[in-house]
């Protein structure tokens, strides 16, 4: 299968995602939450987060967090990448432990840095795609790390399944797709769910983690990978006619 763009959901939708453009309603968001600066509750690597009626509106609008309704009000559910996104990118948050003692943002690094290893290169991907108004969310349905839609989920398909590949002195740290079988599976899979395989290499000159500092040292390689079709490349073969075909 070869995707060809935007799949939307419904008639109209693209003009309502167009009319609603994502960079507007995170900076409303931004500015919805800064002034008040709520509270987030951290338990693990998951945040909950009591949200206003305004702040929870658009926090559904942005697409982050998952929305768990509970007596009290509204209730957003915040993985790690999310959290210290609103935490640090947006900086309109703040986030405690159960006990109600406030996280220095050094503390909430080394938390998430030590929960999973992996987490300055997720993160750095996380609010690279953010920072040019895609929509991320978890992959892992899809065996990738991230899924990026267009604008919000409930108006377009995910566009691309993501995968994040860390990398040291420009050599891959991670053994995923190392082997031919494991990209083809990749490729397979996300074919197989009308996603363009996206791949996200971040390296850093530096090995030093131990700082929120250090991000500034990561970079973003973007590298779309997708399926050869032989049948497009054969001698006499009719693109046009092919194309008609599917």
């Amino acid at each position: 299968m070869e995707l060809t763009g935007p799949r939307w959901k419904g008639k109209g939708f693209a003009d309502t995602a167009l009319a609603n453009p994502m960079s507007e309603i995170v900076s409303r968001l931004r500015t919805s939450l800064s002034p008040s600066m709520p509270n987030a509750l951290l338990s693990g690597c998951i945040a909950l987060l009591d949200a206003e009626p305004e702040a929870a509106d658009l926090l559904e609008r942005a697409s982050i967090g998952q929305n768990i309704t509970t007596f009290g009000g509204q209730c957003f559910q915040l993985g790690p990448v999310e959290s210290f996104y609103l935490y640090h990118g947006l900086t309109c948050i703040r986030i405690s432990r159960e006990d109600g003692t406030a996280m220095a943002e050094s503390v909430l690094w080394h938390h998430f840095c030590s929960q999973r290893k992996t987490f300055p290169e997720l993160y750095k991907a996380y609010s690279h795609l953010r920072s040019k108004n895609w929509v991320v969310r978890s992959g892992t349905q899809y065996g990738a790390d991230f899924v990026a839609y267009r604008h919000h989920p409930a108006l377009v398909h995910a566009e691309y399944a993501v995968l994040v590949i860390p990398e040291n002195d420009g050599k891959a740290s991670s053994t995923r797709l190392s082997a031919w079988p494991d990209l083809c599976c990749s490729l397979r899979l996300s074919g197989s769910v009308a996603k363009t395989l996206l791949i996200l290499y971040v390296s850093s000159c530096s090995r030093d983690r131990s700082s929120v500092c250090s991000l500034d040292e990561f970079t973003v390689e973007e590298r779309i990978i997708r399926r050869w079709i032989p049948e497009r490349s054969r001698e006499g073969k009719c693109l046009a006619g092919d194309d008609e075909a599917q």
